[in-house]
């Protein structure tokens, strides 16, 4: 560190603020905020970082420059606009390019209710933005179907109307408006719904339906029920999407939810906006971690972000765990019942949409796809390296009979079935699963060593402690512990076991790094059992014809080729065996199998 920056750092204030790091360029390549400046500045430059970009980003670091701000809420907000504008190479950088549309409640005399993406301050009402296009096109045919509302562009200015300037459209005769521009509705019944409407969008729909029910039973007590009959229709409609719209109890209200699951590589993050009860908002989004982020720094971030963008006064936010957004905001972190359902339901959304991605990626891209499973799967299983290469061992004894193993080679996460290969066990008498492990390891790094084919990064036995012992024994013999990783995966309930850890591992069900140790495992039983099975049915056949009595290996081997099997060759007649192995023999072999007919020729 020179002497310039050290000086920098020493002269940094004990207070809030902001902090940006410049490389030698005079480019800003970082921007932080911290409740301490010099603490946290200072924390750089005395931490050993076990992430290599961090390390790398101290490298760079050339000079300092800081602002001082009154509370650590005002440093969240200037750290996220101040990354918006520079764009530092080393922040993580919320994207989003696309314009969301709102719904707009325009600023005049029967104000007209429409879906737009362009925000103008003129002194409209603006709800949103909504990031699904379909949700607010559904939100506003349930609007136009309930309320009678005006679509022209006309000044409905009282001059205008008292003057006569303006005609009833077709909208009118199709009831879908009521003539205002003929001062066939007043304002303040016009304004009764549009208040209506704005309890909808917000997600209480109590008002709108207690009134719809009250002229429904009116019409109905007069006779009129066609009438009554379409205001039912009206408040199935309104019923259908509050049904659809509601899924907690309405007491949560005015509410941001928040959530986020991570990899290796990215977070993705969640936000539901909840009124009466009701989901009004959603988004997710994925992050792309610039320095081996946490999950705490990434939902920071996060929520600053989309609480800025959307636009939220909401007083309280639901987070699954804790979070420093300054003080004006009520975090709560809830344990049980609806609450905690809510920030279940945005993790699930957030999960789904990590699917989503991965699924797209996979076919869009394979070898990002590829990287990121691997990545993930070296964090998982705590490895030194990513698996590229991943090499699983199973014993097939059933019985006790004709013990025999299987080896499987797994390349970049899926199965080279070209190096798959099976052992005879050759060494170990009887069923002795953790000396044939032992030997068939020993076996296929001695020969891939002799050979000088390139090792595997990680080796999978199938089995627990004890097979994970005899794989290792094998490895020491070869001189190849700790070059190797080898962990051993118990069958029933998915323990992983490490050497010298008597306390297994277990990874998340839905994990891809378990799905793929789960599909190496079962490849290699699977290759092994038709293996072991082939074997058994060969050795059946053999034992049955070494009952012939004078008949030898080799007329036995050749009866096989021929026939290829000891039903074939009990069928055969004797003309054909005579063809294949001499009078003598076939002789031997035809009154095995057909005594009786012998004794009376």
């Amino acid at each position: 560190m020179s002497a310039s920056l050290e000086l920098q750092i020493q002269t940094l204030p004990n207070a809030p603020g902001v902090y940006q790091y410049f490389d030698k360029e005079d480019k800003i390549i970082y921007v932080g905020k911290a409740k301490n400046l010099k603490k946290r500045v200072s924390s750089y430059f005395t931490k050993t970082h076990d992430n290599g970009k961090t390390r790398v980003l101290v490298k760079n670091i050339n000079s300092i420059k800081h602002i001082v701000v009154n509370t650590e809420t005002d440093a969240l907000l200037l750290e996220n606009n101040l990354i918006k504008k520079y764009k530092p190479r080393y922040n993580v950088l919320l994207k989003d390019d696309k314009t969301y549309p709102w719904l707009c409640i325009k600023k005049e005399r029967f104000p007209r209710i429409f879906l737009t993406r362009r925000v103008i301050k003129d002194g409209s009402e603006y709800y949103g933005p909504y990031t699904s296009i379909r949700t607010v096109k559904v939100l506003l045919e349930v609007i136009k179907d309930v309320y009678a509302l005006r679509t022209c562009n006309y000044d409905l200015s009282r001059q205008k109307i008292n003057e006569g300037k303006y005609k009833v459209c077709l909208e009118y005769h199709l009831k879908n408006c009521k003539g205002a521009c003929e001062a066939l509705e007043t304002e303040a019944h016009y304004n009764q719904s549009i208040k209506e409407i704005r309890n909808i969008i917000k997600g209480n729909f109590k008002e709108s339906v207690a009134r719809l029910t009250n002229v429904m039973h009116s019409f109905a007590a007069q006779m009129e029920f066609e009438k009554a009959q379409k205001i039912k229709e009206k408040l199935d409609r309104l019923s259908g999407y509050q049904a659809k719209s509601t899924i907690v109890n309405p007491s949560i209200n005015n509410v941001d939810v928040f959530s986020i699951i991570s990899d290796e590589t990215h977070g993705y993050a969640n936000f539901l906006k909840i009124s009466n009860g009701s989901i009004i908002q959603s988004h997710t989004t994925e992050i792309k971690k610039k320095l081996d982020e946490t999950d705490k720094e990434l939902l920071e971030l996060f929520i600053v972000e989309i609480r800025q963008r959307f636009h939220s006064q909401s007083p309280e936010i639901y987070v699954p765990f804790k979070v420093d957004i300054g003080e004006d905001i009520k975090v709560t972190i809830p344990k049980l019942g609806d609450k905690k359902r809510i920030v279940e339901l945005s993790e699930r959304n957030a999960k789904y949409y990590r699917q989503e991605q991965f699924k797209q990626i996979k076919i869009v891209d394979p070898d990002r796809h590829v990287k990121r499973v691997m990545a993930q799967m070296k964090k998982d299983l705590r490895l030194k390296e990513e698996p590229r290469h991943i090499e699983c061992f199973d014993n097939s004894n059933i019985q006790g009979t004709n013990p025999v193993a299987a080896c499987v080679v797994f390349r970049d996460g899926k199965p080279s079935k070209k190096e798959y290969r099976h052992f005879n066990i050759k060494t170990v008498v009887g069923p002795d699963d953790f000396a044939s492990m032992e030997e068939v390891v020993f076996r296929r790094y001695k020969r891939l060593l002799s050979e000088g084919q390139s090792l595997p990064q990680l080796i999978i036995v199938d089995g627990g402690k004890g097979q994970l012992s005899s794989g290792l024994k094998a490895l020491d013999d070869l001189g190849l512990r700790g070059k190797i990783a080898i962990i051993g995966i118990a069958k029933r309930l998915e323990e992983i076991y490490y050497p010298d850890d008597p306390i297994p591992l277990y990874l998340d069900k839905k994990s891809e790094t378990l799905k793929i140790t789960q599909f190496l495992r079962n490849e290699a039983h699977r290759f092994g059992i038709t293996f072991h099975r082939n074997k058994r049915s060969k050795s059946a056949i053999q034992s049955e014809l070494e009952q012939i009595p004078a008949i030898g290996k080799q007329t036995i081997t050749t009866l096989l080729r021929k026939f290829k099997s000891a039903k074939r060759v009990k069928e055969a007649s004797f003309t054909d065996l005579k063809e294949v192995i001499g009078n003598a023999r076939a002789v031997k072999v035809h009154q095995f199998y057909h005594p009786k007919k012998e004794n009376e020729s």
